[in-house]
């Protein structure tokens, strides 16, 4: 057992003393991957900084019709709120899609945000690691990386990040809340919050040091639009992700108003598909041209010896995802 202090916070700013106060504590919310990296000896803070009992366990009506979800909010309510279920229906099926009631019930927003790769290589300290160790390699380059990314790799880290949430967030423009010391805030998009590796995979996110994820911003859901999350997993209940992706589409006179498309489990951060957005932004929602559209942004992968079934995979999770949002299946009454 290593020893480590543990400081209950009763303020973000006594929170983010008490980080100062303590180099190499981290924050502690519902704990559910923190513990277990702990136990496995991949984490070692110093300290413990309990910010569960903060006030940030409330979804709040935003000026614009968006909603404002604190931090601590827990994944299982989160999933249930009715104004989450029927103007964001994409988030609910991504938090319903990643983990087991019993995780929901612990699980918070920030959390769900902050947690770090299931990478084996990553949690197994007798294996090489650039996230866990810089400097000491990537175990899994060489060895079993199945599961491993395909988009936005480096040489120095191939893994992928495992929230389904943080790819609803990404497709839906959410925003992340972060204070810092002393009393600042900031704001940073979804969609940028996580980093991919480059030459400093250790570094997950664009979080500075001690600051803390206080909420998440959802901006207001475009009227007439409609989303869908969906996932492949090697079991049918709470798998990590090999591909999944997330879409907002609106349509107009039978063409795309506007389309947001986000994958997961092919990178080290929720990966949105700018490419394939513009090529449909304004086009026919044919199925033909959703798949040239989605294969302009998959021809960017660089895929490994073992896992360039991502690709297909990925490709036809978002061609069937847009084709179920348009009423385009082909066959279907409303195929063009």
């Amino acid at each position: 057992m290593k020893p480590f202090a543990y400081v209950r916070a009763t303020s973000l700013r006594e929170a983010a003393d008490a980080y100062a106060a303590h180099p190499g504590s981290r924050y502690l919310a519902g704990g559910t991957n923190l513990v277990d990296l702990m136990k496995l000896g991949v984490e070692t803070p110093t300290a413990l900084i309990d910010v569960s009992r903060l006030p940030l366990g409330e979804i709040t009506e935003l000026p614009d019709g968006g909603l404002r979800i604190g931090a601590t909010v827990r994944n299982s309510d989160l999933a249930a709120d009715p104004r989450v279920r029927s103007r964001y229906p994409l988030l609910g099926q991504a938090l319903l899609a990643g983990a087991s009631g019993q995780l929901r019930n612990v699980a918070t927003t920030g959390g769900n945000l902050l947690q770090r790769t299931r990478c084996t290589y990553f949690q197994d300290p007798s294996k090489p690691c650039n996230k866990r160790e810089p400097g000491s390699g990537c175990g899994a380059r060489d060895a079993i990386h199945r599961d491993h990314a395909v988009l936005g790799h480096s040489e120095h880290c191939i893994a992928t990040h495992p929230s389904d949430m943080a790819v609803a967030l990404a497709a839906l423009d959410a925003e992340v809340e972060l204070y810092g010391a002393p009393d600042t805030t900031r704001t940073v998009a979804a969609a940028e919050f996580h980093r991919l590796p480059g030459d400093h995979p250790e570094q997950d996110t664009v979080i500075r040091p001690g600051e803390i994820v206080t909420a998440v911003l959802l901006p207001a859901a475009a009227p007439g639009s409609a989303s869908l999350y969906r996932k492949a997993r090697e079991r049918a209940s709470y798998a990590f992700a090999l591909a999944s992706v997330a879409v907002v589409l609106d349509l107009h006179d039978g063409r795309v108003r506007r389309i947001a498309l986000a994958f997961g489990g092919l990178a080290h951060r929720p990966w949105r598909a700018t490419t394939a957005e513009a090529r449909l932004t304004g086009a026919e929602p044919h199925p033909d041209a959703v798949r040239a559209a989605v294969d302009a942004e998959l021809a960017r992968a660089e895929p490994l010896r073992d896992n360039a079934y991502k690709i297909p995979l990925a490709r036809n999770l978002a061609c069937d995802a847009v084709a179920a949002l348009a009423g385009t299946h082909p066959g279907s009454p409303a195929t063009p």
